[in-house]
């Protein structure tokens, strides 16, 4: 019994040893199932969501698509589910999610996946709110772990569009990377679809050392950033730059002034990412290690265009001369394919292909790509591809490319059905001509819209054709025109004597005037028969030296007559600076210096005295705007001349003239010593010049603090730079020397000292 009793005993025994055993194993189960769910997840690296135009039902809900992509390590198939914000949602279809892009090299350092979802919400709502969040953010060195991602849309109707406001568009490749010492920039794609203006913030604080710039949605370092993974919260948020009106399914509206920052925006938009810094490099040099793209690649931010049901394509091509381009990273739509080849030289191509089906119709897609090598990868690049039917007309244009213009001319014969009179250049204040065959345009490379892109090894010089709508139309039955065209130069040679340092020629078209253009020309003397060449430019000139300048017009038409309304002086090539100085305004003499010399009706000559701003600016440049005219016409602004007040100006319509059309000439820059030694005598020397200092335009004053126009009056001469040391020496001999010159000056004349004083001047 005892034996028996014993025997039971160490059953038991060992019985509760076998299930202590497995309730530990079980709570160990149990533990290291979370552990599995989390390490799943350590490997989140950002995300981005991008929305179509709400529709609102018949029963008077909306339904709002919006995809979703997520960045990951080796799996990125696994997304969350979002919520509605106050429960305004009363269902989500969510689509099957599919992995994009990978990492080609095999060892899983990188994907994409790409899912979306339809929301359906109530009608009295202004507004709706989606969010998702979850554990972990890949190993960083902000030591950050949750994410969350979020996004909120106003869902009230635009006066301006007659439709719900549309988001921001963006997104990013999967993985960043960039050397150390190599950092200069990252742009991030920030589209509006209905030019609204963008504004970029940081969530969350953003890591040490990094800048963001709220218009141009461009990171930037500050200082030494530390190697490592960096993540990165932004906040897309987008204010019409037009007072508009929203009206909600209520009947209620509010007012939204243009570009009001004090106005909640329209919509706001979470994108997250990362950046892995990697160590130094020998040479951050683009095209050296770091890959670079050539001129066949789209620029950043271009908007492309796909039809349904057809293939689109875009080819993308990148060189690397001391390393080698193994792959492209893509962040694109569901069923993007891409194919790589490479060659020899360092150089790879990439083409990719996708066809949008009948759900894509109008919807905006973010596509992203960087050139991959072992080491590092190129810069990102982001276009729009736009998704239409199609109806929507390229046309066939010719394009002629000269040293300073482009001119283009569409066949209307391969748009039957367009009207001519809604097509618009990129600046619709340059307008196009027509014959019966051809609708033409001509510009030069620096206006008009025209934009200048660096392509690697081309400079590009692009514009577009677009049709319009006005803007109280409700419907339209007008097809959609989208024609770019362009002209590329190879850096190899030379593009142009006027690309960049030299300004002269100026190309305008207007439908009253036909195609008429300016040369702003610097003349060595007052024959004005001699420009300066434009090797020469920055032009150099030394302090009171008179400059000789000429506008000469051009026109189809025989008859016309030029005039100059205003010219004003900046320290750099941008017109609207607010340091100026005129020296022309509202067709007024204002500078006392200035000769005007006599010339034709479509020619004018000036000369005036070299002057420099104050302060730390050795360079000039000039702006002038200018009208064509018809001489006949008495209400034109040629023929009411100088106005001392300008709301006399009679409107255009009134008259037959152009619209007003700025030319900028410059740099010249300053050369040798200002002048005279002392304070003294050049502030005599001063007085000599001008007598009185005509007015500067001050730059604003701050909030709260009052505006000093004295502090900014402007010193044509110069301003003296003798420490107070130096003066207080040299004191004693200055009054004795001011002594001596003041008799010479009563005997000799005012006139005849400056003379004296410029010609003493120029031979030290």
């Amino acid at each position: 019994m005892d034996c028996q009793y014993k025997k039971a005993s160490q059953s038991n025994t060992q019985a509760m040893m076998i299930l202590s055993d497995i309730m530990e194993a079980g709570v160990f189960l149990l533990l290291l199932f979370p552990l599995l769910g989390i390490g799943s997840t350590l490997s989140f690296y950002g995300d981005s969501i991008s929305f179509m135009a709400p529709e609102k039902e018949m029963d008077g809900t909306f339904k709002v698509t919006f995809y979703h992509r997520q960045n990951g390590k080796s799996n990125c198939q696994d997304q969350s589910s979002f919520s509605c914000d106050s429960g305004v949602c009363t269902g989500f279809n969510e689509s099957s999610v599919l992995q994009t892009d990978q990492d080609s090299t095999g060892q899983g350092r990188w994907c994409q996946s790409e899912g979306h979802t339809t929301a359906t919400i109530l009608t009295n709502n202004a507004s709706f709110s989606l969010r998702d969040s979850g554990c972990c953010w890949v190993s960083n060195v902000e030591g950050k772990t949750q994410w969350t991602t979020y996004a909120e849309l106003d869902l009230g109707t635009r006066s301006d569009t007659h439709t719900v406001n549309s988001c921001p568009v963006t997104t990013t490749v999967s993985s960043l990377r960039v050397p150390q010492n190599c950092f200069s920039r990252i742009r991030i794609l920030a589209h509006d679809p209905d030019g609204d203006e963008v504004k970029c913030r940081f969530a969350t604080s953003g890591p040490t050392n990094f800048a963001l710039d709220e218009t141009t949605c461009i990171l930037t370092s500050t200082g030494d950033i530390e190697t490592g993974i960096h993540v990165f919260e932004l906040m897309l948020e987008d204010f019409s730059t037009n007072n508009i009106t929203l009206t909600y399914s209520d009947g209620t509206s509010v007012f939204r002034e243009a570009s009001g920052m004090n106005s909640p925006p329209l919509c706001k938009v979470k994108l997250q990412f990362s950046i892995e810094v990697l160590l130094p490099i020998p040479n951050c040099e683009a095209g050296h290690v770091q890959p670079i793209f050539l001129y066949r690649t789209p620029s950043h931010g271009d908007i492309l265009h796909a039809t349904v049901g057809q293939t689109f394509q875009l080819n993308a091509e990148a060189e690397a001369r001391h390393a080698s381009i193994h792959d492209f990273q893509v962040s694109g739509p569901q069923n993007m394919t891409k194919v790589f080849k490479d060659d020899v030289l360092g150089k790879a191509e990439v083409t990719l292909s996708w066809t949008p089906q009948l759900s894509d119709l109008y919807r905006y897609v973010p596509v992203c790509f960087t050139a991959e090598t072992n080491d590092t990868q190129s810069e990102m690049r982001c276009v729009v591809v736009l998704v239409t039917q199609a109806s929507t007309t390229q046309g066939k244009a010719t394009v002629h490319c000269s040293a300073n213009k482009m001119t283009v001319a569409l066949d209307k014969a391969s748009m039957p059905g367009i009207d001519e009179n809604f097509l618009k250049l990129s600046d619709p204040s340059c307008s196009l001509t027509s014959n019966s065959t051809h609708i033409m345009g001509a510009m030069s490379f620096s206006t008009c819209g025209t934009k200048i892109e660096d392509k690697g090894d081309y400079i590009i010089f692009k514009n577009a054709i677009n049709s319009f709508e006005l803007a109280n139309e409700v419907i339209t039955r007008r097809k959609t025109v989208k024609i770019g065209f362009s002209c590329q130069f190879p850096k190899a040679i030379s593009i142009s004597n006027y690309y960049n340092l030299h300004n002269a020629d100026y190309i305008f078209t207007e439908s009253n005037f036909g195609s008429f253009g300016y040369t702003f020309e610097i003349f060595h003397n007052s024959s004005f028969t001699n420009r300066v060449e434009a090797s020469a430019y920055p032009v150099q000139v030394k302090l009171l030296e008179t400059i000789f300048m000429g506008i000469q017009a051009s026109s189809e038409l025989p008859n016309v007559m030029l005039f100059v309304e205003s010219c004003k002086a900046t320290p750099d090539n941008n017109p609207e600076n607010s340091l100026s100085y005129y020296i022309i305004r509202n067709g007024c003499v204002e500078d006392e210096t200035v000769t005007i010399y006599p010339s034709n009706k479509t020619a004018f000559n000036f000369g005036l005295q070299a002057f420099k701003f104050t302060g730390n600016y050795d360079q000039v440049y000039i702006t002038c705007s200018v009208i064509l005219c018809e001489p006949e016409s008495p209400f034109s602004r040629c023929a009411q001349g100088c106005l001392k007040d300008p709301s006399r100006r009679r409107r255009r319509g009134l008259s037959g003239e152009t619209g007003r059309h700025y030319i900028t000439q410059g740099p010249l820059q300053f050369v040798g010593q200002p002048f005279p030694d002392t304070a003294e005598n050049s502030q005599d020397v001063l007085m000599e010049r001008s007598g009185t200092l005509p007015e500067v335009s001050p730059p604003p004053a701050s909030p709260g603090t009052k505006s000093s126009e004295e502090g900014w009056e402007m010193r044509k001469i110069f301003s003296s730079n003798i420490s107070t040391a130096v003066f207080a020496s040299a004191f004693l001999v200055s009054v004795v020397l001011l002594g001596i010159m003041a008799r010479y000056y009563r005997k000799n004349g005012r006139a005849e000292d400056r003379k004296v004083l410029i010609a003493s001047e120029w031979k030290n």
